[in-house]
């Protein structure tokens, strides 16, 4: 194992996959950019020539099509849009074909798509580039939805995106490029539907999603020189949720957070809470508590940025709370 970046976990995953298999094919807006993706695309136009790299128009709904009618045809292509804001453009095409056309044709044709959207949060961009909509694709029968929250799953979860027959939906977050963390040099995929477990813990049970998972553990180290132990869960995959896992653990401290990078109404906190109350209401010691983004539009001052990202702080907060 080595330590890599968030982001050089993503460009080796894509590089490795291209090399295996000459039906993974690129598209995207801007991949020899750093604007677009960071460095996880940058090179790789030149070193696989642009019939498997290429550039797309600015029109998400038609190139959406384009790559659904490409999986179903026989490629394995990767859509990459570097705002996932933009994927709203693609919805038809996603719910209405995607997601159906496995069930419609009764099973003899598949879909396999990767679809990756990027979360940009911060640098004032407003609410037309920063937002994290992950709980409107998880909603729908038929899409996977992950979002690694760490490099080797950033690095994993796309091996088995990419491998998977059906459409994936791949969900990574600026915040976390930087990130470093071991990563295994081989193609080591992270199973879909399975989460992970950041730290033990007896008193409370954490449930933190993409870019709020270091920002909890870090919570949850400050909270350890107090005598308070965090079981930190990361679920890894939205869609199929691992709730097996988290109700394990609320059985074991009989509280729960769930710490969520989207909206507060309508998202996976209030998914995840659910679950756990119909399956270990019994265990529970206390009502569950949930942090998510305010029920607002994302804003454009750096100020009122400050207050509607989730940081350590609140994060902290929200653990001492949940444990009254």
């Amino acid at each position: 194992m080595r330590r890599l970046t968030y982001q050089q976990a993503i460009k080796e995953a894509l590089t490795q996959l291209m090399q295996e298999d000459e039906r993974v094919v690129l598209l995207g807006q801007g991949l020899d950019s750093p604007w677009s993706f960071g460095d996880t695309t940058l090179g790789l136009i030149h070193r696989f020539g642009k019939k498997r790299v290429f550039d797309i128009p600015i029109s998400e709904n038609g190139m959406t099509g384009v790559a659904i009618g490409a999986a179903m045809t026989g490629l394995r292509p990767i859509l990459m849009h570097p705002r996932v804001d933009f994927m709203y453009l693609t919805m038809d095409q996603i719910v209405n074909h995607a997601a159906n056309w496995r069930a419609m044709f009764g099973g003899r044709v598949n879909v396999p798509v990767v679809i990756r959207g990027v979360v940009n949060r911060g640098n004032e961009q407003a609410a037309q580039h920063s937002q994290s909509p992950h709980a409107m694709f998880a909603h729908v029968p038929g899409l996977k939805v992950v979002m690694p929250a760490s490099p080797a799953d950033a690095k994993g979860l796309l091996v088995s995106a990419v491998r998977d027959p059906d459409p994936v939906i791949y969900i990574d977050d600026r915040w976390l490029y930087s990130l470093e963390g071991e990563v295994p040099e081989s193609m080591e995929p992270t199973p879909i539907g399975l989460g992970r477990r950041v730290r033990q813990g007896k008193d409370l049970t954490v449930v933190a999603i993409s870019y709020t998972v270091p920002r909890a553990e870090r919570a949850a180290e400050r909270l350890e020189s107090e005598g308070i132990s965090v079981d930190l869960l990361d679920p890894r995959t939205i869609k199929p949720l691992d709730i097996d896992l988290i109700v394990d653990s609320v059985k074991t401290t009989g509280r729960l957070l769930v710490i969520d990078s989207g909206w507060t109404s309508f998202g996976v906190s209030g998914e995840v809470i659910a679950a756990v109350v119909e399956r270990a209401f019994d265990r529970l010691k206390a009502p569950p508590h949930r942090l998510a983004s305010p029920d607002t539009p994302v804003p454009a001052s750096c100020t009122l940025e400050r207050a509607f990202y989730l940081d350590e702080e609140r994060i902290v907060e929200a653990m001492r709370k949940a444990l009254e």
